[in-house]
């Protein structure tokens, strides 16, 4: 019972100097894209830790690990268009926390979860709302670029002052409210079924066109045929076609063989 008490006790030691030693380490390590805030009795300092070991001083001293990689942020956002149109945008935003000020994001804001819920989610709220009202619900399908570059400058221009960079911002989806959706689709469909009538006309009327011209070339070769066909042309080809034998004329009294002169003489 004795010996059970004594390795209680000797396990109990052993936990506190292993306490005692982790609260008295004289140093802390910094890992890649990380940066350290440094803090003296709980009080924020200037100075930054970068990434490698630190030495500090062992209670007087704490350190907060703060990430300055780039992060990604999915957000579902809801505006109103130009012409009061309901507009679901889904946005992703690449950021990241300007290393220089993390010691400033620290104590104004707090870490990075902190920073998603109080500034990141509502300045693309805000962003978004501000820069489709200017569009049209059309124009925010047709302009996408110029829709997606004008949230980007917004957000841009409103988180830097919150010491955080936009790196990249995508309209991953824009969805619209069933309504406006089916009166997009009824539109092409109608402007298809315009396009197919004006393509059949303008079909039909080449075709027209063909056929006049085909007639008009047609009766042109007449004209210059019968312009052309003179006596004397008319005379050669008779003779050239006549096989030798004079044709007949039937009289009352006995047939009477007609003369070639005379048929040369026939107009």
């Amino acid at each position: 019972m004795k010996q059970l008490k004594l390795t209680n006790n000797a396990g109990k030691i052993t936990a506190l100097l292993f306490l005692i030693t982790i609260l008295l380490t004289p140093f802390v390590i910094i890992n890649p894209g990380e940066r350290g805030v440094l803090m003296q009795f709980g009080e924020v300092q200037k100075t930054i830790l970068a990434e490698g070991i630190h030495l500090i001083i062992p209670i007087v001293n704490t350190v907060k690990k703060i990430s300055v990689k780039i992060q990604k942020q999915e957000i579902a956002a809801e505006a109103s268009s130009k012409d009061l149109q309901d507009v679901f945008p889904d946005v992703a935003l690449n950021w990241h926390i300007l290393p220089e000020d993390v010691n400033l994001i620290f104590r104004e804001i707090g870490d990075e979860k902190d920073v998603v819920d109080k500034i990141i989610n509502s300045a693309v709220e805000e962003a978004v709302k501000a820069v489709i009202a200017k569009y049209k619900a059309e124009e925010i399908v047709t302009k996408r670029e110029e829709v997606k570059s004008g949230i980007d400058e917004k957000l841009t221009t409103k988180l830097s002052s919150y010491h955080i960079a936009v790196d990249d911002i995508s309209l991953v989806h824009v969805n619209f409210s069933d309504k406006f959706s089916e009166a997009v689709e009824a539109k092409q469909i109608a402007e298809q079924d315009a396009k197919r009538a004006d393509f059949i006309a303008l079909k039909a009327a080449k075709q027209a066109e063909v056929k006049v011209n085909l007639a008009k070339g047609e009766a042109e070769v007449n004209r210059l045929l019968r312009d052309s066909l003179t006596d004397d042309i008319l005379t050669r080809q008779a003779i050239e076609k006549w096989d030798g034998k004079l044709p007949v004329i039937m009289t009352k009294d006995t047939p009477k063989f007609l003369n070639v002169s005379e048929i040369l003489k026939l107009k």
